[in-house]
C-alpha cells in the first residue's frame, strides 16, 4: 500500500509504483488519492487534519511535472480523484485537456470567491498569490514607482530584472494587461519594459531579488510568497540579506489592485472515490485548512476572513486585489504568449 510520506522528487519507476499502488488500493470505500504538484511539507499536516476529522485516508503522488499527461495516459483507468497544482495554468490544462469534472458545493461557493473558481465548476483556488514589484532599499525611494504600468518609463532603463516572459507568472500578469488595456497597449508595454531590462530574462524570482542585492537591477518582479521563503531561510542565510535589501511594492492600489493568481484544485474526470474528492475540496475551503495551507508557504488562504500567517500580516498588511476573473485571464494567455514571442522578450 502506497504510503503519503513518498519522496519529494519522483522518478518515473516511483511514479509507476505510486499509480500501481493506487490501482490495488482504489476499491477501498474511505480514501482518496491525490496527485500533487504542491510539496509534501505544504500539504501534509492539512490532510492529516483531513483523514482525522474524516476518517477518510489519502494517499499522494507528488512529482513536479508531468502528472496532467500521466492523467491523459491513464484514461478512465486512473486511480486520481484529485489534482492539486501550484499554479493556475496546470488548472487550465486540465480543464483544456477534458480531464475533469464539474463540482456543484453549495459549500465550495460560499467559501472561495467567484473570481478563483471555474464557472462550470471545474476547477478550485485554494490559495492566492500576489505578483509585486521587488524594490531595492537603497537605489529606488518609497512611492517612486506604484503600477505594473510605470515598468515600461524610460526612467528605468537598464534596471529591471525579471525571468523568462514566457513562464506561467509572466504570462498571466501579461495576459490581464491585455484584458485591461487591449493587445497593441500591452505590446507597447511589454516593448518598453524589455527596453528597461537590465540582463536578458533568466532564472526564478528569488534571482530576480538576488541580483537586486547585488546591484545588477533596481526593480524586478515576483511572487509575494517568494519574500517569506527567503526572509526565513534559516538554511540559506544570503537569501535573508537578500531580501532584506528590498522593499515590497503592491502595484495599482490606486485603480485595480495587485495581479492575483492560485494554486489550486479540481476533481478528475474519472474520479474512483468522487464523494470523498468533494469532501476533501470542501475541507480545503474550510478555515482550518485555509489556515494551515496558506501559512505553510507565506501564501494567502483563498476565503475570506480566514487569518494570515503572523509574517504576512507583519511585512504586506491588507491590500487591493484585482478582482478579475482567472477564467478571463486564462482566455489572454495565448495572445499574451504570442506578444512575448513578437517583441522577442526573452531575446
Amino acid at each position: 500500500m502506497l504510503s503519503r510520506s513518498l519522496s519529494k522528487g519522483f522518478s518515473c519507476i516511483a511514479v509507476a509504483a505510486a499509480t500501481f499502488g493506487f490501482a490495488l488500493t482504489s476499491a477501498a470505500a474511505e480514501q482518496v488519492n491525490i496527485y500533487s504538484y504542491r510539496q509534501p511539507f505544504l500539504i501534509e499536516p492539512v490532510l492529516d487534519a483531513f483523514t482525522d476529522e474524516t476518517g477518510i485516508e489519502t494517499r499522494v503522488v507528488y512529482a513536479s511535472k508531468g502528472l496532467v499527461e500521466r492523467l491523459e495516459r491513464e484514461g478512465r483507468n486512473s486511480p486520481a480523484d484529485l489534482v492539486l497544482t501550484s499554479n493556475t495554468s496546470n488548472l487550465m490544462q486540465l480543464v483544456d485537456e477534458e480531464l475533469t469534472q464539474p463540482v456543484d458545493s453549495e459549500v465550495l461557493e460560499e467559501n472561495i470567491p467567484a473570481q478563483f473558481r471555474d464557472e462550470e465548476g471545474n476547477w478550485f483556488g485554494l490559495t492566492t498569490r500576489a505578483r509585486l514589484i521587488y524594490a531595492s532599499k537603497d537605489r529606488v525611494k518609497p512611492g517612486e514607482i506604484t503600477s505594473y504600468e510605470e515598468l515600461a518609463d524610460p526612467k528605468w532603463k537598464g534596471r529591471i530584472c525579471t525571468r523568462s516572459g514566457k513562464h506561467p507568472y509572466s504570462l498571466s500578469l501579461i495576459a490581464s494587461m491585455i484584458a485591461y488595456h487591449g493587445e497593441a497597449k500591452t505590446k507597447e508595454w511589454l516593448e518598453g519594459v524589455k527596453a528597461n531590462l537590465a540582463r536578458k530574462p533568466q532564472g526564478n524570482d528569488r534571482a530576480q531579488v538576488k541580483a537586486i542585492s547585488e546591484g545588477v537591477c533596481d526593480l524586478s518582479l515576483g511572487n509575494s510568497y517568494y519574500f517569506g521563503k527567503m526572509i526565513t531561510n534559516e538554511e540559506e542565510p544570503e537569501q535573508i540579506e537578500w531580501a532584506k535589501s528590498v522593499n515590497l511594492v503592491f502595484p495599482n492600489q490606486d485603480d485595480r489592485g495587485t495581479h492575483m493568481f492560485i494554486s489550486g484544485a479540481a476533481v478528475t474526470k474519472h474520479a474512483p472515490n468522487r464523494d470523498n474528492a468533494v469532501k476533501l475540496l470542501e475541507f480545503l475551503s474550510g478555515e482550518q485548512a485555509q489556515y494551515l495551507y496558506a501559512e505553510k508557504n507565506f501564501e494567502f488562504p483563498v476565503r475570506p476572513g480566514v487569518e494570515r500567517s503572523e509574517l504576512i500580516q507583519e511585512t504586506m498588511g491588507e491590500f487591493k486585489e484585482d478582482d478579475l476573473s482567472l477564467t478571463e485571464i486564462a482566455s489572454y494567455v495565448p495572445a499574451a504568449s504570442k506578444l512575448v514571442d513578437e517583441v522577442a522578450f526573452d531575446f
